[in-house]
């Protein structure tokens, strides 16, 4: 299936984006920028795709939001450890991510499944854009890091969103598949 090769893709992706964005140096990281922003659009077209097509499958709806994650997260790290975004948006977008996949472990097996909302799919959207113009824009500049915070408002509130999902169905011994089933 198309959808899950890009999804694939993009797991592959992240140590050319690492490699990409260390041979840059010092200065704007444009291939870094250029396969990062490839990365987000295979994002919205395995998505796409699947849906059109009618190929989602169990895969994809792990696969893809994790695939995220990732290429976010390493964005993120690396943006940190050369000193592109702030110590504190680091840890927020980390933070996050790393309780969205703990989580989804405790979470699956009580039939708990985890649909990214519209708040969740903004918050990527924005994040990808954020980063891909930090990685493009002199160091310091501040515009991309406004960007890059409203980004992370959005995440948070969008995990804020996942987590009361997930608490109301823990609590009240669902199963969210169960509930969506004719």
């Amino acid at each position: 299936m198309i959808p899950n090769a890009l999804t694939v893709a993009r797991f592959a992706a992240i140590p050319v984006f690492v490699w990409l964005y260390l041979e840059a140096g010092d200065g704007a990281a444009w291939g870094a920028a250029i396969f990062f922003a490839a990365a987000a659009l295979t994002d919205q077209l395995d998505g796409l795709l699947a849906r059109r097509w009618q190929v989602e499958s169990r895969f994809g709806t792990v696969a893809d939001p994790l695939a995220d994650r990732l290429m976010i997260g390493t964005a993120a790290i690396l943006m940190l450890a050369t000193g592109r975004i702030p110590v504190l948006a680091a840890i927020v977008i980390l933070a996050r991510d790393v309780l969205l996949v703990l989580g989804y472990p405790f979470l699956s097996p009580r039939g708990f499944e985890l649909e990214v909302t519209f708040l969740g799919k903004a918050a990527t959207w924005v994040l990808y854009a954020a980063l891909a113009l930090v990685l493009v824009t002199e160091e310091g500049t501040a515009w991309p890091l406004v960007i890059l915070w409203i980004g992370i408002a959005l995440s948070l509130g969008a995990g804020v969103q996942y987590g009361l999902r997930a608490w109301r169905y823990v609590r009240a011994g669902r199963d969210s598949r169960a509930e969506r089933e004719p």
